[in-house]
């Protein structure tokens, strides 16, 4: 398979299928040389060089184009970031406030516990999961809730990952994995008893088309529960600096645009959902909730705990990337290789200091629910 490096390389299944090919499906969250060395070069690079067409150097370095591509901008990073998430954080990706002495996959789990609860949901209930990512939240939702989790998601190498993860934890009855794009949902109307998205809707071009298609596919009286990355009410647009911090998180996380507080509460009335709650956890320091989200990305000098832990650290960083750089020189990594995970970097600082400056938050909680009538 060969594609011109100066256009647009969509990411198609069989796209997908060819720079995966030789990724071993059994290996473990953090055998990153592995996947690296596994990957189709040509095409690794090729989609590095799409990914960075919507940033630098490039007509489609714009918001429109990045809104209107938005399948591709967010299907092509995952493509790209996926072996270095599941390296630095496991299975769910996404963050949680901890309490202190909390191991951060304990905070995973409880913030995912609370969202189910959130969600009303019960055994047996047919549970949608938008925007699964490789299925660690929707394992942790059966584990919790004895439910049956449909998670949809747009990147066919993630429902690869997900399907692996399902049969090796003996889920294969209990959950179902379905390629599909969130702005059009492939299901019936009224279909989910519940459903329910963490983090994974701020990559929609407009809140209110997926919000909407989440409406449509709930069954009457069912509860919608959202963790949605937004900016909140400090963020403002005429400063250079939190425009800056907003477009490197946006660049860092394959998000089109980011929206506000406002915009996301104001979408999910307007899709038609009856508002229960609508709270920034971020921002909100309870017992047991001490330690602010983003500690694991700002977790000093060295960490000790864990492969994970010292990624996750300044060392931990520098190590990485010293070490993706020899990979690359050497031919073992693909080409480009270096660009994502200084991507990942940009990610990762920028979350940092939007959250210290307070003018974003990841964990905007919204739980509606579908009228019975």
């Amino acid at each position: 398979m060969s594609f011109s490096s100066n256009k647009i390389l969509e990411p198609t299944p069989e796209l997908s299928k060819a720079l995966h090919e030789n990724v071993v499906e059994d290996q473990s969250a953090s055998s990153l040389v592995n996947r690296l060395r596994g990957k189709n070069k040509e095409l690794q690079s090729q989609s590095v060089n799409t990914y960075q067409q919507f940033w630098k150097n490039s007509e489609n370095n714009n918001e429109k184009s990045r809104t209107d591509m938005y399948k591709t901008l967010t299907n092509t990073y995952y493509n790209l970031a996926t072996d270095f998430y599941e390296y630095g954080w496991g299975e769910s990706f996404h963050f949680a406030r901890k309490s202190i002495g909390e191991s951060l996959r304990e905070s995973i789990r409880r913030h995912e516990h609370h969202l189910f609860s959130a969600a009303q949901i019960k055994p047996d209930m047919k549970v949608l999961d938008v925007g699964c990512g490789v299925g660690g939240p929707a394992r942790e939702c059966i584990r919790y809730t004895g439910a049956h989790v449909t998670g949809l998601n747009n990147n066919d190498y993630q429902i690869q990952r997900a399907r692996i993860y399902a049969s090796k934890y003996k889920q294969e009855k209990f959950s179902e994995f379905v390629k599909g794009d969130f702005m059009h949902m492939p299901f019936e109307d009224n279909t989910f008893d519940a459903t329910y998205a963490i983090e994974a809707t701020c990559h929609a071009p407009v809140l209110k088309g997926v919000y909407s298609e989440m409406y449509r596919v709930l069954k009457p009286g069912g509860y919608f529960a959202i963790y949605e990355w937004c900016l909140t009410d400090k963020f403002d647009d005429n400063n250079e600096l939190h425009k800056k911090l907003a477009l490197d998180i946006e660049h860092g996380d394959g998000i089109a645009k980011l929206f506000s507080t406002h915009v996301a509460l104001q979408a999910a009335k307007d899709a038609g959902f009856e508002i229960e709650i609508a709270s920034d956890l971020a921002h909100e320091t309870t017992v047991g909730n001490e330690v602010p989200w983003y500690a694991d990305l700002d977790v000093g000098l060295i960490n000790f705990n864990g492969i994970q832990g010292f990624a996750r650290s300044q060392i931990g960083r520098v190590f990485t990337s010293n070490a993706v750089k020899l990979l690359e020189k050497v031919g073992i990594a693909p080409a480009g290789t270096v660009q994502v995970q200084e991507v990942l970097a940009t990610a990762a600082d920028g979350l940092v200091a939007g959250a210290k400056k307070e003018i974003f938050t990841p964990m905007y909680l919204i739980v509606g629910r579908k009228p019975l009538n």
